[in-house]
């Protein structure tokens, strides 16, 4: 199927998908749920340019495979997440700030399935490529999606048993990788977008896979990521949360700092 036909597609898809996740949503009230919906559709976008690609088998095979495995768990860890505790903080402050609008969290469900489209550019243009490469690219791929995965699934795992633990209500978790990034689970997950990179090159649309890290990066540190969850972290943490921001890196994991004593 053509590349741009093949996101129009995608596109549709999944604001189908989101406006009937929307109307769940404020059926529950828990806006949870976008995230939950996100990357299941990013697990089923992989599959389906997988399935419907026109590059070589190798290519789709490993598009469709490191796309749906990576949607799926994180699909089913949110998932998880959601039906265990209530609506995240982030998406309370938002409701208030819209005055629980319907509309506004219509069109907020809507930018979400747009999104789910711009981040399929980096599977069509891996599986889009005609040439693929069994060489240094191929298992540098292999590389980096299996340490992707590995990493945000422990990060995602020590911060669960972490925030578990009653003891631990109010408190910031450094522990583990948690100790090294303020954010482990976000670096991994934008980690996880340079398979495709590696995957695409040789291939016409190669400048097109460049959009998974450079859009992934921009959305986590600037937009919707970091900015958001620190904002709702200093809400809920203050002064714990403001003493981790001075020791430990923001997103890249590197060794912790000590934090500069206040004067007495």
């Amino acid at each position: 199927m053509n590349s741009w036909l093949l996101i129009a597609v995608i596109w549709a898809g999944s604001a189908l998908v989101m406006a009937a996740l929307w109307a769940f949503s404020m059926r529950v009230r828990n806006v949870g749920f976008v995230d939950v919906g996100w990357a299941g559709l990013m697990a089923l976008a992989a599959l389906l340019v997988g399935a419907l690609g026109e590059g070589s088998p190798m290519s789709r095979s490993l598009v469709a495979m490191f796309g749906s495995v990576w949607g799926a768990r994180l699909c089913l860890h949110l998932l998880h997440r959601v039906l265990n505790e209530e609506e995240d903080g982030r998406y309370q402050a938002l409701r208030a700030a819209w005055g629980g609008s319907p509309s506004k969290f219509f069109w907020f469900f809507q930018g979400q399935a747009l999104v789910v489209a711009l981040f399929a550019l980096p599977f069509v243009a891996a599986a889009q490529n005609p040439s693929f490469h069994s060489g240094l690219c191929t298992v540098l791929a292999i590389v980096v999606w299996l340490g992707a995965m590995v990493g945000e699934g422990v990060a995602d795992r020590q911060l669960t048993r972490f925030r578990a633990d009653p003891a631990n209500r109010g408190q910031t978790c450094r522990t583990g990788l948690w100790a090294w990034s303020r954010h482990p689970n976000y670096f991994f997950e934008w980690l996880h977008w340079f398979s495709y990179v590696l995957l695409a090159v040789g291939g016409g649309l190669f400048w097109l896979s460049l959009v998974g890290p450079v859009l992934m990066f921009a959305f986590l540190y600037r937009v919707s990521g970091i900015p958001w969850t620190e904002a709702q972290a200093l809400r809920s943490r203050g002064e714990d949360y403001r003493r981790y921001q001075q020791e430990t890196s923001a997103f890249f994991p590197w060794p912790p700092r000590r934090a500069p004593r206040s004067p007495e």
